[in-house]
């Protein structure tokens, strides 16, 4: 399995880089995500990791496409996020990764694990229907579907393990958990569950799974009620995800 090396870099280089990091994501989200994320894109290991993924893009082929790295922010607010949905990295073939996770961009075959979660939602909500694969409908209720790893080299899943995603989202976590209003928390696998410390659950819900990958979807992802234990927790401030994707 590939590994990321990062690139070496001076320290003026560094410094360099990090103003026109501030002076770039100034505005960047176009909501409250600019406020609530300020300081981290200050930090030197996001600055770190920005430049090698700058380099990554000259490089290689890396998914998704740079303007859809940070989309699931942009669609999902802080202030109205409901409902976040764990993943763990990118899909990897091209085509497929969209900037949120688990979703593929209408035209898309639908990958395994989407499969899955569409096949859990029938069992939940029969009436549930779908024309393809684009979760942006969710998003655009507040779900935000998030990956720990937001990039990924083609066809080599996991290779941006250890390039600084982890802490990155580890902060956006703890941030949506320091919220006073309640929310949901989806984690669907061994990976995603370890981010359970990071949750207050004295005030937000966690709901987690076996991850609906082919490869262990059958051993305890499905009859987990996800959804519905999702919308009924929300109902205390009335707000209800409609989870389902036909265009009418």
């Amino acid at each position: 399995m590939y590994t990321f090396r990062p690139l070496k870099i001076d320290i003026f280089s560094l410094v360099v880089f990090a103003i026109i990091c501030y002076n770039l994501y100034m505005d960047f989200f176009k909501n409250d995500w600019d406020e609530i994320l300020e300081e981290e894109f200050k930090k030197e290991y996001l600055v770190r990791l920005l430049n090698n993924l700058d380099s990554e893009y000259k490089r290689e082929v890396v998914l998704p496409s740079q303007d859809k790295v940070f989309r699931a922010f942009r669609r999902t607010s802080y202030s109205d996020a409901n409902i976040l949905i764990l993943g763990q990295d990118p899909y990897h073939n091209i085509g497929q990764a969209n900037g949120y996770a688990f979703s593929v961009n209408s035209g898309v075959a639908l990958p395994p694990s989407l499969q899955n979660i569409f096949k859990e939602l029938k069992m939940e909500y029969p009436d549930f229907g779908y024309e393809d694969g684009d979760l942006t409908h969710w998003a655009r209720q507040g779900v935000l579907l998030l990956n720990s790893i937001l990039t990924v080299r083609e066809s080599q899943p996991s290779s941006h393990r250890g390039m600084g995603w982890e802490r990155f989202t580890d902060s956006v976590i703890s941030k949506l958990s320091d919220r006073n209003r309640p929310m949901v928390f989806i984690l669907w696998g061994n990976y995603a569950k370890k981010k359970r410390t990071l949750i207050h659950e004295e005030r937000h819900l966690v709901l987690t799974g076996v991850h609906p990958s082919p490869l262990s979807a059958s051993r305890g992802f499905f009859n987990g009620n996800y959804f519905l234990d999702a919308n009924e927790f929300l109902k205390a401030q009335d707000v209800s995800i409609d989870w389902n994707l036909k265009r009418n």
